[in-house]
């Protein structure tokens, strides 16, 4: 079984249950800690509706978020969801601002990984 992250008729992402279970529960979990609403929808049907616009409000806050994050457990906890956002945001077409600092460090390794976790998405429907 699968479920998909879908922008009108296009889908952005076609994981695995589990795998979008996971996801899809730590949402509220960023929203909150960045203050601004993810659009991504509720999961109905195994559909899960997304907001390009509230997308992009969000992917920046929360990269944004991330780059000022100096914890170290901090950033290794959140890592995996930034980068899977990152990624999915990209799929709904969003242009991040990163900051103008040479692309060093935690910005490129997000960039990496956001790239990295693009390329490994399934999204069309079968």
């Amino acid at each position: 079984m699968s479920q998909y992250y879908e922008v009108g008729d296009r889908v952005l992402w076609n994981p695995s249950t589990g795998v979008s279970r996971l996801f899809h529960g730590q949402v509220p979990v960023f929203e909150e800690r960045v203050g601004v609403a993810s659009g991504i929808g509720p999961m109905v049907n195994d559909d899960c509706r997304v907001d390009p616009a509230a997308l992009a409000v969000f992917a920046q806050a929360l990269l944004d978020w991330d780059l000022r994050v100096g914890h170290s457990i901090n950033r290794a906890l959140s890592e995996g969801f930034v980068g899977t956002v990152l990624a999915l945001a990209s799929r709904a077409g969003v242009t991040l601002t990163w900051p103008s600092l040479p692309d060093l460090g935690r910005p490129a390794r997000l960039r990496r990984l956001a790239r990295e976790l693009e390329q490994a998405m399934p999204g069309d429907r079968p």
